[in-house]
Parts: C-alpha cells; sequence; structure tokens
C-alpha cells in the first residue's frame, strides 16, 4: 500500500514539474524571429570588452528568451507560446534568402538586431514576402529610421537619437548647467548626433558655447585635435558634451579636461534606456532574471529585446483571433500598453512607431535622474517631451 502511494505521489510530481512544458507544447506556436548579421562589427570581440556605455555588447537573442519565458502564463491562458528562432545574415546579399526562410517558418513576427542599411532594407522588402508584418526595431537609434525612412510596420522599442538627447539637454537644463562645450568626433555618425544635440539644446534652452573636433590620430599634424587641456582650455563653458559615436575618445575625457567641469554624453553622464543598477519599479527582479540566464548584467538593448518581446505577447493576447495586422495596429493606437519597469504605462507613438519610454541618466555606478524630469510639460503626453513630437515627425509611411 505504502509502495503504490509513494509511486502514486512520484508519479503526479513528475507530471507537475513537466506541466509546464507539456503546456508550451500543447500550446499554438507564434513564432517570432530574431534576425541578426554573422560578424556585425558591432559586436567584435575589442568593442564588447570595452563595453562602451550605449553601445551594444551581444545580440538581442536573449533578451527575446526572457521575455517568452516572462510572458508564457499569460500566453498560457489562452493556449499560446512565444517560438523563438535564431536566424543570422551572413551579408546584404543573402537578404532574399533570409525572407524566404522567414516565410517558410510562417513568421510574421520579427525582433531585427541590424545595422541600419540591412534594417532599412528588410523592412521594406517583408512585406512583400511575408504579408502583413510586424518587425521591432531593438538596438539602432537613428532618427531617420522614425522619420523620413520609416514604415508603418515597423515599430522601435529602443530609444531614438532624439530622445535621448533631449533626456540629457532636459537634465542640463534642470541644473542649471547652460553654457555647454561641444567636443564632437569626424565620423559621419558623430555628425548627425551633432545635429541631434543641437536641436534638443535649442529647445531646451542650452547655451552651445563652443565646438570644437576632436581627432585620435598618430600624425605628429593633428596632436592638438587630441589634447584634451587644448580642447577644453576656454573657461566659459560650464559642462563639455562628448559626441563620440565611436566611444574610444569619450572613455579618455571624465577627470581629463582643463577645468573642473561635468563630462556629459558618450561619457560620464550618459542618457540610457536601461541601468543594471535601477532599483525601482520591479526593475531588481527583471534584472536578476537575466543575469541568472545570461550571467551577465542586463543593458539598454538588452531591455529594448525583451521589452519587443513582451509587444509581441501583449498584441497577441489582446488580438488572439485577429492577424498580424490588428495586432499592428493595437499597438500604434495606444490600446495596448506595456509595463518596462520604469514607473510608467509604455505604449507606441501613431505617427512613427516609437515606444514612449523613459530614459535614465546614469553614470558607471548608477542612476542620478529620470527623463523626463519635473516641470518639464506637454499639452497630452510628458513623454512625447522625448524625441520628435507628432507635429514635426518626417514620417509619411503611417498606417
Amino acid at each position: 500500500m505504502r509502495a503504490g502511494r509513494c509511486w502514486w505521489l512520484a508519479g503526479c510530481l513528475a507530471l507537475a514539474s513537466a506541466w509546464p512544458a507539456l503546456q508550451a507544447w500543447a500550446a499554438t506556436q507564434v513564432p517570432v524571429a530574431v534576425v541578426s548579421l554573422d560578424r556585425d562589427p558591432r559586436y567584435a570581440p575589442r568593442r564588447a570588452e570595452r563595453a562602451y556605455p550605449g553601445h551594444p555588447t551581444t545580440p538581442a537573442i536573449e533578451g527575446v528568451r526572457l521575455a517568452a519565458s516572462d510572458s508564457a502564463y499569460e500566453l498560457g491562458t489562452q493556449d499560446l507560446a512565444l517560438d523563438v528562432k535564431d536566424f543570422t545574415l551572413t551579408g546584404p546579399d543573402q537578404l532574399n534568402q533570409l525572407l524566404q526562410q522567414l516565410k517558410a517558418a510562417r513568421v510574421q513576427h520579427v525582433v531585427a538586431d541590424l545595422p541600419v542599411p540591412l534594417l532599412r532594407e528588410l523592412a521594406r522588402q517583408a512585406p512583400g514576402v511575408l504579408g502583413p508584418a510586424l518587425l521591432f526595431n531593438v538596438s539602432q537609434d537613428a532618427d531617420a529610421l522614425r522619420g523620413t525612412d520609416c514604415q508603418p510596420h515597423l515599430l522601435h522599442t529602443y530609444p531614438s537619437r532624439a530622445m535621448t538627447g533631449d533626456a540629457l539637454t532636459q537634465y542640463l537644463a534642470s541644473r542649471r548647467w547652460t553654457k555647454v562645450l561641444v567636443l564632437h568626433g569626424p565620423l559621419e555618425d558623430d555628425a548627425v548626433q551633432l545635429d541631434a544635440f543641437r536641436r534638443s539644446a535649442k529647445r531646451f534652452g542650452i547655451q552651445i558655447v563652443q565646438e570644437r573636433p576632436f581627432k585620435l590620430s598618430g600624425d605628429p599634424r593633428e596632436k592638438d585635435l587630441g589634447n584634451l587641456r587644448l580642447l577644453t582650455g576656454d573657461r566659459q563653458h560650464e559642462v563639455v558634451v562628448v559626441i563620440d559615436s565611436d566611444g574610444e575618445f569619450a572613455r579618455t575625457v571624465p577627470y581629463a579636461t582643463q577645468w573642473p567641469r561635468p563630462v556629459a554624453g558618450a561619457a560620464g553622464l550618459v542618457p540610457l534606456a536601461w541601468h543594471p543598477q535601477w532599483e525601482r519599479y520591479g526593475a531588481p527582479q527583471l534584472t536578476r532574471r537575466f543575469l541568472r540566464q545570461t550571467q551577465r548584467a542586463m543593458q539598454g538593448h538588452d531591455w529594448a529585446a525583451w521589452m519587443a518581446g513582451r509587444a509581441i505577447a501583449a498584441a497577441v493576447l489582446a488580438q488572439p483571433k485577429a492577424g498580424v495586422a490588428a495586432q499592428l495596429q493595437a499597438l500604434r493606437s495606444g490600446a495596448v500598453t506595456l509595463d518596462g519597469f520604469k514607473g510608467k504605462a509604455l505604449s507606441f507613438r501613431p505617427w512613427d512607431g516609437q515606444l514612449r519610454q523613459p530614459v535614465f541618466l546614469t553614470h558607471g555606478d548608477g542612476v542620478v535622474g529620470l527623463a523626463p524630469m519635473d516641470g518639464v510639460l506637454h499639452p497630452t503626453e510628458t513623454m512625447d517631451t522625448l524625441g520628435v513630437d507628432r507635429a514635426e515627425s518626417a514620417c509619411k509611411a503611417r498606417p
């Protein structure tokens, strides 16, 4: 009798432990493709080792996998589950082949972790091959992707360059550090970021007292372009803002300026989508779950990937019997809101597909501020003070 009872109890315990897996197996699988580029220069070993603030260090797949796990219970109530699949592009010429693979796998939800040219082309071609599709940009801050190059089916969980610029200038204005020396690099991305910062500075009353180019070079004729004492020798500024899309120069600036001035931008005080030391609104639990899964701290690009997975789950739950087009409409209309552990309900902007979200002002050890800053006002939604508002958006391809 005892042996029989033990056998029965052991069988029940085994069944209980296997039940989540059995539920997932029995559920309707929603395929989600995470698309990345093989040998993406953003993830080169040297760059990953340096881990410059705001730069991606590992691909997006782990963030999406965590989102699928976090959404499993809710989806299970509707007999649904996210089936996360990893797809890798070997080069631009393989894009059509990739789209055919996605079509064969019946994928209509795509999380894209790609360089801007490939992301733009994927968004352009996807509807013609996959039919209705829902794409998420989780690692690019280019404003053009939300503006002139926008697509109605492309959503952005990573904050735009305009958003992080506005977050930084809001913070500077709140501290009354209004006179700024800008150091900017020679790269094309530096020029784009400089234009974005000029826009933000004008918007929030920050005075750029001087712009000075820098350059890291072994040429003795250009040594002055890398001399921080010369670059920061003028005393009239209150803060130094470094615009450095590469990141190598910026890390040398804090505590090396001619005069004792705070440093912000690409080093020092940095606007980020996420920081592992954020300790409010349930964030530590999310950070710990990611750490257990990956053995590393969650960064902004990981959070954006996780947010894309959660958005897919929320859209599927909101429209369980409808198609992708209805899910896209639910997200872009604001009918579906999301919890990103930042203290506010998050939603996508109808005019450019950007996820509204607070932006952290951080240094290496923690968070010192959260934008929008207190006192910044907007007629309808305070989070729309970060980034391009409806009236100024250049996006014409709207649903």
